[in-house]
Parts: C-alpha cells; sequence; structure tokens
C-alpha cells in the first residue's frame, strides 16, 4: 500500500519525536544517576544534602516529558503532587523518601531508557540504515571490493547495487511507517509511568468529590430560593390579585355590571400573566423542549433564539441521555452563547455534540475577540461548577484575539429508548 504525502510528512514528524525522545533519555540517565547516587550516600549522611536537589532535577525532567507527552498526543497527564520540603535537609529527605510521587518518577527514570530508548531506537535505525544502502551504496560500492555486504546483499555488481538500493528505500520507508505506531507505544507507556500515583488520584478524588458536593447543595440552596422568590414575586402574587379582583366583579355584578365586565378582562389578563410566569419558572428549572425532544433539539432551540449565526452539529445516539445531564450540558452551553454574544463580540458560533458510548462531549467555538478567563467572571465559572457535580470538564482556549474554543466533558451513558434526531445546522 503506497504512503499518501500526508502520511509521508507525518512519518517524517514522528521520526524528529524519536529523536528527540533519543537523545532526552540522556537527560533521564543522567537524573536517575544522580537521584541514585544521592540514595546509595544517605547512609554515610552527605545523601541527605544531595537528595532534595537530584530529585528537584528529576520532577522537572518528568514534568518536561509530562508537558511534552501531552503536546504531542493532546491528553494530559495529571502530575503527582509537589514534591515535599523540610526545614532542613534531613526532614526534606525523609519528607520525599516518604513521597510516592518521587518513587513514582524514578521508577519512570530506571524504565524509560530501556523500554522508550528501544522504542524510539527502531525506526531511527531503520531510516539511518536504508538512507546508507539507498544514499551511500551507489556511489561507493565499486571501492569497498567483494566483501561490502548490505544487509544479506553482497553488493559487488549493478545489478546487486541496485537490490541494495531498493532494499534501503524499502527500509526507510519501514521506518517511518514504523515511526509513528512506536511514538505512540511511548505516549501510552508514558501516561501509564507518569501520571500521578494512584493514591494520589484517589485523594484528589475525594477532595474534589467533597468540594463538589458542597458545591451543589450551596446551588440547590440557592435554586430553591430564586423558585420561592420568583414564585412570591411573581404567580403568587398575580394569584392573589387575581382573587381580589374575582371578588371585587362578584360584588359588583348586581349593582355595576359594566364595572364588573371590566373587572373580569383583567381577571383574564392577570390569569395569562401568571401562566406565563409559571412558564418561565419552569423553563429555567427545565426546558419543555429537553424533555419532549432531547439535547440535541434543545440546543438548535438555542440557536434559533440567539442572534448570533449559529451552527449546530449533533452527531448523539438514538437513546436518550440522562435528564440530569442533558440539563446540565442545555444551560451550560446557553451560558456560553451568552458570554459569546454579551463579552466576546462574536457574530458566529460552532456548536458540536458527540457522544462515544460512555462521554457527552460539547465544544461550542465562537470568532470573537478570545481572552476568556474561568476565573474572570462568574458565568463560566457557574459553567465548570455546573459540571463539577457531574464529574464533568470544562476546557478553555481563548488566546487574545480569538477564536474562544469551550470544551465541556460530561461522563454518562445513553439511557431511555426513547429517540433523540441526529444531526443538522441551525
Amino acid at each position: 500500500m503506497t504512503a499518501t504525502p500526508a502520511q509521508t510528512r507525518g512519518g517524517w514528524v514522528h521520526l524528529g519525536r524519536c529523536q528527540v525522545l533519543g537523545l532526552s533519555g540522556f537527560l533521564v540517565v543522567g537524573a536517575g544517576v544522580l537521584v541514585g547516587g544521592a540514595l546509595a550516600l544517605v547512609p554515610l549522611g552527605v545523601g541527605f544534602w544531595l537528595l532534595p536537589p537530584a530529585a528537584g532535577l528529576l520532577r522537572r525532567v518528568s514534568d518536561r516529558y509530562r508537558a511534552r507527552a501531552t503536546r504531542w498526543t493532546g491528553r494530559p497527564l495529571s502530575p503527582p503532587d509537589p514534591l515535599p520540603h523540610g526545614t532542613s535537609a534531613r526532614r526534606g529527605s525523609a519528607a520525599i523518601l516518604g513521597d510516592d510521587g518521587f518513587w513514582h518518577d524514578l521508577r519512570w527514570a530506571w524504565l524509560e531508557p530501556w523500554t522508550g530508548g528501544l522504542l524510539a531506537a527502531v525506526p531511527l535505525a531503520l531510516v539511518e540504515y536504508g538512507a546508507f544502502g539507498a544514499l551511500v551504496q551507489p556511489f561507493v560500492w565499486r571501492r569497498l571490493g567483494d566483501g561490502n555486504w548490505y544487509a544479506f546483499v553482497p553488493v559487488t555488481s549493478t545489478p546487486t547495487m541496485v537490490t541494495a538500493l531498493l532494499l534501503g528505500l524499502a527500509l526507510i520507508a519501514a521506518g517511518l511507517r514504523l515511526a509513528p505506531v512506536m511514538t505512540a507505544l511511548h505516549a501510552r507507556l508514558t501516561h501509564r509511568l507518569l501520571s500521578a500515583p494512584r493514591s494520589t488520584e484517589l485523594t484528589r478524588r475525594v477532595a474534589r468529590l467533597t468540594d463538589t458536593r458542597a458545591a451543589a447543595q450551596d446551588v440547590h440552596a440557592a435554586e430553591l430560593t430564586r423558585i420561592e422568590r420568583d414564585l412570591h414575586d411573581g404567580a403568587q402574587a398575580r394569584l392573589v390579585a387575581l382573587g381580589l379582583t374575582l371578588d371585587e366583579a362578584t360584588r359588583l355584578l348586581g349593582t355595576d355590571p359594566h364595572r364588573a365586565r371590566t373587572l373580569l378582562l383583567d381577571v383574564r389578563a392577570t390569569s395569562e400573566r401568571a401562566l406565563q410566569d409559571l412558564r418561565d419558572l419552569v423553563h429555567g428549572i427545565h426546558p419543555p423542549v429537553l424533555a419532549d425532544r432531547g439535547l440535541a433539539d434543545a440546543v438548535r432551540s438555542l440557536a434559533l433564539d440567539s442572534h448570533l449565526d449559529v451552527a449546530v452539529d449533533a452527531r448523539l445516539p438514538p437513546a436518550r441521555l440522562p435528564a440530569p445531564v442533558a440539563s446540565a450540558a442545555y444551560f451550560a452551553v446557553s451560558e456560553l452563547l451568552t458570554n459569546a454574544a454579551k463579552h466576546a463580540d462574536a457574530t458566529r458560533v460552532d456548536i458540536t455534540l458527540t457522544h462515544d458510548g460512555t462521554r457527552l462531549r460539547v465544544s461550542v467555538t465562537d470568532d470573537g475577540h478570545g481572552g476568556a478567563d474561568t476565573s474572570a467572571g462568574t458565568g463560566l465559572l457557574g459553567v465548570r461548577r455546573r459540571l463539577d457535580t457531574f464529574d464533568g470538564t470544562l476546557a478553555l482556549h481563548s488566546p487574545p484575539g480569538g477564536p474562544t474554543t469551550a470544551t465541556l466533558e460530561i461522563p454518562c451513558a445513553s439511557s431511555s429508548p426513547k429517540t433523540s434526531s441526529s444531526s443538522a445546522t441551525a
């Protein structure tokens, strides 16, 4: 199968990454040797002074690998907790020796030169040996004499030289095709070895769930207060006024029918306003279109109501998503559309909804001026809190000048067999 130009360019890119990994391996070896030496000298007392700086160097090297793996694969690695410090060299070393993250990094430093180095070396060796056959053998084979062999080919004549040239080209092609495979394997190995220890992940998850539970309780209490206030100031006040007007109209029916008729018309108008208040209140809790048509059509409804040019691409499964998840995604998209219109001066927004069977992913991209920050306003913070309830995430990419892309991910599975419409553009 012939490689396309894009695959060839990608092969050279991955081959360059293999070269970077191979050279970086020397830095990993150096950091690992320093830490190993410091550990060996701990019984003599000198290691207490050497271990903190050596462990710090190892952490900087591993952090560089984490950042590189994230940049190359697009999958972030959760770093371990910062290295502990002590008031003295002995206390600091003792704290480091009791830190899971330190031993996690050290295990990686001992394995990376062997596993990662081997993965990076294979495509490099194929391409370099292939280049010797394709670019060097055609020019030097006459000078090397009868003892010149290239792989299994004795290069002693023009036909065997051509064979060596073709074999060299084949080895170069094999190395270029193998380089992406090897870098992908190395990325998987790096994620496995350099992600935060399981104990750290569990501790973080417990802390996050504790904070999320407290935030969810606060949001629930605030929502109940808002509903109570809206009912008291809106529909309840109108219904009380409606009852008083009905009493007055009933009293005037016998003595002033014209006035009673006017009051009954007021009752009709007041009842319509009370009904609209109730509809608005219900819409703020759970939009009817979301319950009736599903998330895809509910987001399209938001797109139609927006004065921006909004395109919706929904690739969701036929099965209905859980109602709380769909509601969280709906209100998050609504908030992002509001932000794009009010703060980003955007004119166009692209919304994409996908589901891979276990996770709902929503991407909202606007063509505004960028510079959005989740810590600078309450809107994005509200979106993040809403997603935290479901252990979801909000990733924001908003460079100055735009565009701004907000990516929401919510763990969930499809539930009800009710259907949801597929993709369309609004």
